[in-house]
């Protein structure tokens, strides 16, 4: 759709509203039919993977989301993702009878053992029942190793049939992918069916303080996404704090009624309650984890606002 970049903001935007713009995508069959709802494990942080499982069972969830992203969560290396790990992890979802479509595994793909490190998180998320494997692109000043990288990764993703979805960040930095016009030209230059977006709006909200219309640039984004993170935002004077999905300034809803016109777009709700932004953008999370409680609650209502919205009737 390189031509259809050319257009005006407000004629990407109808002919996104239509969805008609999405179709192309999901009609070669890489996202089923049948519309996933999955829950990040970044609201869990710091329980343990058995309560995590168990309680997004008890919130209705179907598909659960395993999160390993520096600064959201508990520090973790490669070990993370050796083969027994990957037993554990598949023994898990089916005792808690939830699956796995989507996992999130964030690092800069610019770097010199990016694609080694990529390649064995590949092939976890893949043990694992993932269809896709979000990351970060790389800062712009690491571009043309990203490139290189990112060619060797697309034949490896093609191989274990999971598609890498770029994330956009929230951390105020020069990155390849800072608005969704940016992210929609990178993955149209690679041309891969299994190189797309999963943006994230409310990264934006930190990341580009003044983006004025952040639902409207995920909206953009959707035309080169194979999936998208939920979650919601307030900006106060001490920086940027997650809420309940609606609660915040990032229009979700309005997110969500274009998503819904797209058969089988899958979302995710991810809301890292244990941490903040701080006006530099910068990830703060708190000593102690959120109560079980206290997330529970938040997820509840989310999860209800985002079945209303996309006329889910779980």
């Amino acid at each position: 759709m390189a031509d259809g970049i050319r257009l005006s903001r407000r004629s990407v935007f109808n002919i996104l509203n239509s969805g008609a713009a999405l179709a192309p995508f999901f009609a070669k069959g890489r996202i089923m039919a049948e519309r996933v709802i999955s829950v990040s494990g970044a609201p869990y942080d710091g329980h343990s993977r058995e309560a995590a499982l168990k309680s997004a069972a008890t919130l209705g969830f179907t598909h659960f989301e395993p999160a390993f992203i520096v600064g959201y969560t508990e520090p973790f290396d490669e070990t993370a993702f050796t083969p027994s790990e990957m037993t554990r992890w598949r023994s898990a979802l089916k005792g808690s009878g939830l699956s796995c479509h989507a996992m999130s595994s964030h690092i800069d793909l610019g770097f010199e053992d990016s694609v080694e490190v990529f390649t064995g998180r590949m092939a976890f998320a893949a043990a694992i029942g993932a269809k896709l494997i979000a990351t970060n692109a790389a800062a712009r000043q690491r571009e043309a190793a990203f490139r290189r990288n990112v060619e060797i990764i697309l034949r490896r993703a093609e191989a274990f049939d999971i598609v890498v979805g770029l994330e956009n960040p929230g951390d105020g930095s020069d990155s390849l992918i800072n608005t969704a016009r940016d992210g929609i030209c990178l993955v149209e230059e690679f041309g891969s069916p299994f190189l797309k977006l999963n943006y994230d709006a409310a990264n934006t909200a930190s990341h580009r303080p003044d983006m004025d219309d952040l639902a409207g640039d995920g909206i953009l984004a959707l035309q080169g996404s194979a999936h998208a993170h939920i979650k919601d935002v307030r900006e106060t004077d001490e920086g940027w704090y997650f809420c309940d999905i609606g609660d915040g300034k990032v229009g979700c809803e309005r997110l969500l009624a274009v998503i819904a016109k797209v058969d089988g777009f899958p979302v995710s709700i991810e809301l890292p309650l244990r941490l903040h932004r701080n006006r530099q953008a910068q990830p703060i999370r708190r000593q102690d984890p959120v109560p079980l409680s206290t997330i529970e609650d938040s997820l509840a209502r989310s999860l209800k606002v985002v079945r209303r919205a996309l006329n889910d009737n779980q």
